[in-house]
């Protein structure tokens, strides 16, 4: 007799399939709940802290200081779309706007772009802190009004970038609650305790301003943003900025150094840490690396890489001019680098600078040598025409201009 096909049993194996398969997805989706439980509570809802948006964030920042400017953009704006309340985005925008100033800050056709963004941001941040006090919004508040202060100070605006700064320090102390923030807190601080002292030794008109803020720290401050180097996230990259610039006021030349070299390697097409990095080995009298940055300084100008211009180019051109008069021996090569200094410095509007009044000095002492006295004694005299009265320049062009019409005298 035909055994009857038993439906039961296949009932029984399906069932059991479902129920196991239901498990694994409950098992699943209480992981997920877990997992987000957690990130919540690590992050105490501050976006800053998140990982998904470090991770988000990470390569658009990389971008933005590599100067992968639509790259980056195109990164920020979709953390616009998905996060349309929140002042990151429109931080980070004015932050990449301030970047594409950074190569010559005599540029002003991103200034409004700028302060737009960090408008933006604060207003966004205010909202928030309005609403619930979180000081995550405070952050970001003295983050953005620090960086129109920032823009303001280098357009002489004093009144705008004193109150800006102002608040910075207002939303900075308000902030403070939120010890999670301490790395990218002593940002603010390191830069305030630095260039309290900076600004006291530098700016006598604005040293009867100074007794409304607190007073700074200059050692301390140094320590504090190479720790922020060290430990930040978000503000990491600009405190090595920052250092840069300090270790060269400061004449400590070879942190300097390592710090440009690092920074360069990271950031290759970063046309400021390229530069610094090509004065810092010329400093240290690394020949072979400053001669092979300066080149590719100049190349990239010709290239028309993003942000390669003229003030990096009258850099690259002055050191390439010195080797090859003082190294090489090659007249021809020094006046053509010693021309391109000056064309660059013209382009710039840098006339008043010391690579410039070098180079002049320098074709002098190179038509000299060749006995051409006229065109010797005319670099000269420009030199202690135009140049700053107390400048090392001018008094050098003084000796030189002697010794050239002494020369000239004999040669008649």
């Amino acid at each position: 007799m035909k055994k009857i096909f038993d439906f039961s049993i296949y009932i029984k194996v399906f069932l059991l399939c479902f129920l196991m398969f239901s498990q694994q997805q409950n098992a699943k989706a209480q992981w997920w709940k877990d997992t987000e439980k957690a990130e919540q509570e690590r992050s105490k809802g501050m976006l800053l802290l998140t990982a998904e948006v470090q991770i988000e964030a990470t390569q658009a920042i990389n971008h933005m200081y590599n100067f992968k400017f639509y790259e980056a953009e195109r990164e920020f704006n979709y953390l616009k779309v998905k996060y349309p309340d929140h002042p990151l985005p429109d931080f980070l925008l004015g932050l990449m706007e301030w970047w594409k100033i950074v190569p010559n800050t005599e540029n002003v056709i991103y200034d409004e772009r700028c302060i737009d963004y960090m408008d933006k941001s604060i207003e966004k941040a205010e909202k928030i802190w309005d609403d619930s006090e979180n000081p995550e919004a405070a952050f970001f508040m003295a983050a953005a009004y620090a960086f129109k202060g920032r823009l303001h100070s280098e357009r002489k605006h004093w009144t705008k970038a004193t109150f800006a700064a102002k608040n910075a320090l207002k939303y900075l102390d308000r902030s403070r609650s939120f010890s999670d923030f301490s790395p990218e807190l002593m940002f603010g601080d390191g830069l305030y305790n630095y260039y309290f002292h900076y600004v006291k030794e530098n700016y006598a008109m604005l040293r009867p301003v100074l007794w409304l803020f607190p007073k700074g720290d200059k050692p301390k401050g140094i320590s504090q943003l190479e720790k922020v180097s060290y430990n930040a996230f978000y503000t990491r990259t600009e405190a090595r900025y920052f250092l840069l610039q300090i270790y060269g006021m400061e004449n400590m030349n070879e942190k300097a150094l390592n710090l440009s070299k690092y920074t360069y390697e990271t950031y290759p097409d970063n046309p400021f840490f390229q530069r610094f990095y090509a004065r810092s080995a010329f400093v240290a009298g690394r020949v072979t690396e400053a001669k092979t940055i300066a080149k590719s300084i100049l190349q990239k100008i010709e290239e028309h890489y993003p942000g390669y211009e003229g003030v990096s180019g009258r850099y690259a051109a002055y050191i390439l001019g010195y080797y090859a008069m003082n190294y090489d021996r090659d007249a021809k090569e020094a006046r053509a680098y010693y021309q391109k200094t000056i064309d660059f410095a013209k382009q710039t509007g840098s006339t008043n600078s010391g690579y410039y009044w070098s180079s002049m000095i320098a074709l002098g002492k190179i038509a000299s040598q060749e006995q051409d006295y006229d065109k010797a004694i005319e670099y000269f005299k420009q030199v202690i025409e135009d140049s700053e009265r107390k400048s090392s320049q001018r008094e050098e062009a003084k000796k030189l201009l002697a010794e050239a019409k002494k020369a000239r005298r004999k040669k008649k």
